[in-house]
């Protein structure tokens, strides 16, 4: 694909310069050229300038207030400075008003050129970044429609996990542990921290530290120079320059290998990393936030987490309850799913029996939110009709028989949960010869939470 032609106005009093500069850029750019800065706001009210060219002792106005005019009223173009004369504060100057480079008279065309190509990689990279923020708010804004923007519950718990929320937005950055069982909402919560902080307008990143391999570590987090390693074809960002001024989300921070944690600790501590092919260090300034499914006691004791690294990771920690401990959350959130599944399926369903509530609020829910959503998203999928009932809930009532899986002595058609969940568990384990890893993904739940349940039941 033919690169588009750059637009680049030419500003200078001196007859001599305009049409040598004109005369320079016209086979590779589309160039105007004004004498006088009124001309030349003129001719940006008409044309999409990329690049302006301005020298700095005119009429009218001098080079520092035309770059200061175009930064406010144009701030997407750029601006090259040149000038017969000049000293270190009027060069320093122009730089910090947002000229990208500052040429003394005569120059040399070879200068100018190689300023002009520095300038489109720099207005490319630039527009990358804006195109990453805008896909990033856009992902936002599915993620919220999705999830809900707000964190759903009433309860007193959910109240104080709010107010938590709150509370540690309002700090620069420091760092955050969210505690909780698999699916109670802990990227959510992490996502709030963000969305509340001075940092809402710049990058939140979501990291499965689970999944990064010990070989790849240095090149997801530092980034990597092209040709620094077989397979590096490009340049290309870590984690710790792509989410620079924002946040970064550790999710499952409590699966990394050790041998990764040594390394995750030191950066965290200098707040410097140096990318991969290269020897000079880069600063970043990032709130992290980290989230496990481990207890307490399992992320301090130091055997399978560092001490050290943990102690970093939890200077302020939020604890998400399970849903079996916030059950009157439970119709809010069905409510909450309802309403954005129909929208998202386009389907015609009207409201919800209010018996679906009931069982659903009985439930003890494994799998906490994430699977009452995808009960949710399953019932409204198979929902013909106009209201969303019991039968739509297979899993959850036992077939020909309206009422709901859940303990109760007095009524012998109600089902034991615990007895249920006891025999499941059971079978799991059997149909995977007793592995523990299989059986938990066969349950859709986390190892240690199986092994909770083992422990409870007294499975051997």
């Amino acid at each position: 694909m033919e690169e588009k032609k750059l637009n680049i106005l030419v500003l200078d009093d001196d007859p001599i310069i305009r049409n040598l500069l004109k005369s320079m850029l016209k086979e590779k750019t589309n160039v105007f050229a004004a004498e006088k800065p009124s001309l030349a706001f003129d001719i940006m009210k008409k044309e999409a300038v990329d690049l302006l060219i301005s020298d700095f002792m005119m009429p009218e106005m001098n080079g520092l207030e035309v770059l200061e005019k175009v930064k406010a009223e144009y701030p997407e173009v750029e601006v090259i400075m040149i000038s017969a004369e000049g000293d270190i504060d009027t060069v320093i100057g122009a730089l910090r008003q947002g000229a990208v480079d500052y040429f003394r008279k005569p120059f040399k065309p070879d200068d100018i050129w190689i300023a002009i190509e520095r300038t489109r990689k720099f207005a490319e990279l630039t527009a990358s970044l804006n195109n990453y923020k805008h896909r990033s708010e856009y992902l936002q804004n599915i993620l919220d429609e999705e999830l809900g923007a707000d964190i759903v519950g009433k309860t007193p718990s959910m109240e104080e996990i709010r107010n938590q929320i709150r509370q540690v937005a309002k700090t620069l950055d420091t760092s955050v542990l969210i505690l909780g069982e698999s699916g109670t909402g802990k990227e959510l919560v992490a996502r709030g921290i963000h969305k509340l902080s001075n940092r809402k307008d710049e990058v939140f990143g979501a990291v499965n530290m689970s999944a990064i391999p010990e070989t790849l570590f240095e090149s997801e987090f530092f980034g990597h120079k092209k040709g620094s390693f077989t397979g590096a074809v490009a340049d290309k960002a870590g984690w710790f320059e792509m989410a620079n001024k924002g946040t970064l989300f550790f999710d499952e921070i409590g699966e990394m290998e050790q041998s990764l944690q040594v390394k995750l600790l030191r950066v965290l501590e200098d707040r410097r990393f140096t990318k991969v092919g290269t020897q000079k260090e880069q600063q970043f300034d990032i709130r992290i936030v980290a989230a496990t499914n481990k207890t307490v006691e399992e992320m301090s004791a130091g055997r399978i987490f560092r001490s050290d690294l943990y102690y970093r990771l939890s200077t302020f920690t939020i604890y998400l309850p399970p849903l079996r401990d916030r059950r009157d959350d439970i119709p809010l959130l069905i409510d909450h799913f309802f309403k954005t599944l129909v929208k998202k399926m386009g389907k015609g369903i009207k409201k919800v029996h209010p018996e679906v509530k009931s069982i659903l609020k009985q439930y003890d829910f494994p799998g906490n939110i994430r699977e009452l959503r995808n009960l949710m998203e399953r019932a409204t999928i198979i929902c013909e009709g106009d209201e969303l009932l019991p039968d739509h809930f297979p899993h959850i009532v036992k077939p020909g028989n309206k009422k709901p899986l859940a303990t109760d002595d007095h009524e012998e058609e109600l089902y034991d949960l615990k007895e249920v969940e006891k025999k499941t568990i059971v079978k799991a384990l059997e149909k995977t010869g007793f592995n523990k890893n299989e059986a938990a993904k066969l349950l859709n739940i986390e190892w240690n939470a199986l092994y909770r349940r083992m422990q409870k039941y007294g499975i051997g």
